[in-house]
């Protein structure tokens, strides 16, 4: 892992802090921001979002998928908990903490967009960081490739459908026409530019010269991010400061979200008796988040100022974090497998 992914949670949280603290310093600047929008799409959001998402969709090898069939376990394992089981007690959590246990403490309206916020998060799939988790706990590089492309192949077909289905039962207006175009934007678009700068490189260079071109555009990715939370930050400036407790009520579900869906995950790979460089990778997955397009999408539908991105750009801060702890303890857990 990179200098700027192991501190990437610093990183942001001074991207916090230097944006409530602009918000507060120049509001017309975040303003003016906020007004470079075009087809319920911000031009200046999308632009850092593209610069997040692209370069790890230039990551992502379709060709690998022909090898699914040799080990599927993992690949099953995977699946059941990104799209049967993760979206739904993500839900299930935010409609409980949010309309019941933090009822008193948040008014309807923002209660409603935290909830959406972590529906949104749920319903995403990490596809970028897992390569680090990966390699952090020496998993199969090629079987993690693998799992990661089924599941951004799922994604273009699914992540509408569910977003919306648990937006409704959440009582959430659900703009169909925005998601819609929000997975065009954000996840079939950067997929095929990625697929097809995969082609070009491997054609013109090879393995080292993509491998070059990647880590080339990492920084950009983390600049991407990095800016991307100052402009939601200074737009939430004055909620956060008239409610500083709202981050803590944000990030207490996602945490119990997190590690309930780890333990879910590791121990059924154990008995389900997969070898720990595939069990690994499995959970790991299923675990964090496609952060980058759960906020892309929340600002889509809910706008820049609201709660749902509020609540995806905790999703940032809280993932660092807590995956390093599952990952240290994949690591001292590996005489679980065989």
């Amino acid at each position: 892992m990179g200098f700027f992914e192991r501190y990437l949670s610093v990183w942001v949280g001074l991207g916090i802090v230097a944006g409530i603290i602009l918000g507060q310093v120049s509001p017309a600047m975040f303003e003016m921001v906020a007004a470079m929008e075009y087809a319920h799409v911000n031009l200046v959001i999308a632009v850092l979002i593209w610069l997040m998402i692209y370069p790890m969709m230039v990551q992502v090898d379709f060709s690998s998928i022909k090898d699914v069939g040799k080990r599927p376990q993992g690949i099953w394992l995977t699946l059941i908990i990104n799209w049967l089981i993760k979206p739904f007690s993500m839900a299930a959590l935010g409609w409980l903490f949010f309309r019941v246990i933090f009822a008193d403490w948040v008014d309807p309206q923002s209660a409603n967009e935290y909830i959406a916020g972590m529906i949104l998060l749920g319903v995403a799939p990490c596809t970028a960081m897992v390569f680090v988790w990966s390699q952090l706990t020496k998993g199969d590089a090629n079987y993690t490739l693998v799992q990661v492309s089924i599941n951004d192949v799922i994604m273009i077909f699914a992540f509408a459908p569910i977003a919306g289905f648990l937006l409704g039962v959440s009582d959430i207006t659900v703009p169909w026409g925005t998601l819609l175009i929000s997975v065009i934007l954000y996840v079939l678009v950067p997929l095929l530019a990625g697929v097809a700068t995969r082609a070009l490189l491997n054609r013109e260079g090879g393995e080292e010269k993509l491998t070059t071109f990647l880590d080339t555009m990492k920084p950009w990715s983390i600049v991407g991010l990095l800016a991307t939370v100052v402009v939601l930050f200074g737009l939430q400036s004055p909620t956060i400061l008239s409610q500083p407790l709202v981050i803590v009520l944000i990030a207490i579900p996602l945490l119990i979200q997190t590690y309930g869906i780890f333990v879910l995950g590791y121990f059924s790979a154990r008995w389900m008796k997969l070898p720990q460089d595939v069990a690994a990778p499995a959970c790991l997955i299923g675990t964090s988040n496609f952060f980058e397009l759960a906020v892309a999408v929340a600002i889509s539908l809910f706008g820049l100022q609201s709660g749902a991105a509020l609540a995806t750009v905790v999703g940032v801060l809280v993932e660092v974090p807590v995956m390093l702890s599952l990952v240290a303890f994949v690591n001292r857990t590996k005489h679980w497998f065989h």
